[in-house]
């Protein structure tokens, strides 16, 4: 990390330059001595031809498998389970990416900033269909236009000069891991690839027979008419060819959330349940986070006084949690030292790769320029993360916290939910995203994702929930509500609930200090509202004693209590009627 150059008025003859014009400009020296000029980087952006490379073809490291297995011939370099540091290195050599004044990797990904969710697919057949709860989430598609798109990607992989191969495991508990190979054409996203999975040690690699393939083309583009397909983008999981094909799209999340749905298509059958969430343990306490992406998973996950498993997908088997990762892929908007100081410093490290920021003349990040996205994201290994489990398990969880960023400030900041209450809400999902991100948009939007990850859920919500609520009951976990999103009305009027409270709060349900207070009933949802929570004050817990206006907050709640019962219209003929009779109600 760099220091601040002490040098006194009179070392520079005169000169009246303080520390921090010293130390910007010692950030600007760096900066360009690793980097070249940021225009040859700016002019690649939306760049859709693979990344320069070039020499004698080669093979770098120790191949653990035979990419003509694959149908894939090479016609150059391959790189074979290259660690973080030389694939980082090679993303620069190849102009891929730059380096930030920290020596973190900071690349592009061009015009797709997030997910495509309306490019994904899975091929219908024979071994799976009856598993899959097909609809407007998981889209099928047939054989034939995974044939040939499968086709056109092994080709266009076998003509790059060169290739990179990580083999991989997803899954921190061995005894259920998923051995999985992902090929590139890119060095960046085989490092994103490498910091985001399990990485075997020799003795395991040495053994590694992989169960599912990615191959990654993201510069490769579909024709759309031609090839039946919504887009230039096209993300294909075939479950009985044990392979997903991707293509038309750089955003590296697609890589680890295409095996997060082969998890949680394989799990279940097992008995295990798999999770979008976070998790963490202090060794005798375990909590899980289930939330949507800006609800506060990862930053409330990495916690000072308990170490950290995972921050965004796990299971629940036999012996506890387990981490399906080997690292993190943070949300970097608004990402300041005060109040993230673990998850910012790893942006400050060589290893960590970050996506689609802003970085000024002497390459430091600036969190919050959200020109390029407000999806900036950051991947680092969790070893990054000092305050973590060594083996990122954890024992059976006490306490299940339901996050959810609610924009229209009406929900409690932290309620206690009954079993049926808690089967309600992970089948719900709920957050709320807020007004000003898209045109037209003019007040908040609720968003529900059953089981807080719907587009990563193959099957029927209810197979996830019923697992949840069998092991709540045989291990005695407590269900919390948490609300990080506005409180004193919804956003735009109220203000977001300061990132301190919702830690006293989660710290004092986790600990026990929440056990003996006494509670409220909310007459609209049903929840349980503690009336005073340690180091928050009391006027907070109760979201309409916020608001200057009762009856502008009681119309709001109606809104969503309306809402939130349309959106479960469509699980209630799968659930028990008490999971139905947890629904919110109207006070009109």
């Amino acid at each position: 990390m760099l220091s601040p150059i002490e040098i006194s008025g009179g070392d520079l003859g005169g000169c009246c330059k303080n520390t921090v014009e010293i130390y910007a400009e010692a950030q600007y020296l760096v900066f360009y001595s690793i980097n070249p000029p940021y225009e040859k980087l700016v002019s690649q952006k939306g760049q859709r031809g693979p990344a320069e490379g070039g020499g004698m073809a080669a093979t770098h490291g120790t191949p653990t498998g035979d990419l003509n297995a694959h149908g894939i011939t090479p016609s150059g370099d391959v790189y074979w389970n290259q660690d973080a540091a030389t694939l980082i290195e090679l993303a620069v050599a190849r102009k891929e990416g730059m380096f930030s004044a920290h020596r973190a990797l900071v690349t592009e990904t061009g015009e797709r900033t997030g997910r495509s969710p309306n490019d994904k697919f899975i091929v219908d057949e024979a071994t799976t269909s009856e598993d899959i709860n097909w609809g407007d989430v998981n889209v099928s598609t047939d054989l034939d236009t995974f044939t040939k798109m499968r086709a056109k990607v092994v080709e266009y992989l076998s003509a790059q000069d060169t290739l990179f191969v990580q083999d991989l495991y997803c899954g921190a508990d061995f005894s259920e891991a998923l051995p999985i190979r992902v090929i590139n054409q890119n060095a960046w996203h085989n490092a994103f690839a490498r910091n985001m999975f399990i990485r075997p040690d020799a003795e395991r690699l040495a053994s590694h027979s992989p169960e599912f393939t990615v191959m990654h083309a993201p510069h490769f583009e579909a024709d759309a008419e031609q090839d039946g397909l919504n887009s230039h983008c096209f993300v294909i999981v075939n479950y009985q060819a044990k392979e997903v094909i991707i293509g038309g799209t750089r955003y590296a999340g697609e890589i680890k959330k295409s095996i997060f749905s082969v998890m949680n298509l394989i799990l279940p059958k097992k008995g295990i349940l798999p999770m979008h969430c976070s998790a963490n343990t202090t060794g005798e306490n375990t909590a899980i986070f289930f939330g949507l992406s800006g609800t506060g998973k990862t930053t409330l996950s990495a916690d000072p006084n308990r170490a950290l498993i995972g921050d965004d997908e796990h299971g629940w088997g036999a012996n506890g949690v387990f981490n399906f990762e080997g690292g993190c892929y943070a949300k970097l908007i608004d990402l300041s030292e005060e109040d993230e100081p673990e998850i910012f410093g790893t942006t400050r490290k060589f290893g960590t790769v970050l996506e689609n920021i802003v970085m000024d003349e002497g390459g430091v990040p600036d969190f919050a320029d959200v020109s390029k996205t407000q999806n900036t994201r950051g991947s680092y290994p969790i070893e990054f993360i000092e305050n973590r489990t060594l083996d990122s398990k954890g024992g059976h969880p006490q306490n299940v916290i339901f996050l959810t960023c609610d924009a229209f400030g009406v929900l409690p900041p932290i309620s206690r939910l009954t079993p049926a209450q808690a089967a309600y809400h992970f089948i719900s999902g709920y957050t709320a995203k807020v007004a000003g991100t898209e045109i037209g948009v003019k007040e908040p939007q609720a968003t529900f994702s059953a089981c807080f990850g719907e587009p990563f859920m193959p099957m029927h919500p209810g197979v996830y929930a019923d697992l949840l609520s069998g092991k709540m009951a045989e291990h005695g976990a407590k269900a919390w509500l948490i609300n990080t999103g506005w409180s004193g009305g919804a956003y735009g009027v109220g203000n977001r609930m300061k990132i301190r409270y919702t830690r006293a709060m989660l710290n004092a349900a986790m600990d026990g200090n929440l056990d003996n207070v006494e509670f409220v009933l909310d007459p609209r949802f049903g929840f349980e509202v503690p009336v005073e929570c340690p180091n928050v004050p009391e006027d907070v817990l109760q979201p309409r004693n916020t608001w200057t206006d009762a009856a502008q907050y009681d119309a709001t709640a109606d809104k969503l209590a309306a809402m939130f019962n349309e959106n479960f219209a469509r699980y209630e003929a799968g659930v028990s009627p008490e999971v139905n009779a947890a629904a919110p109600r109207s006070m009109a």
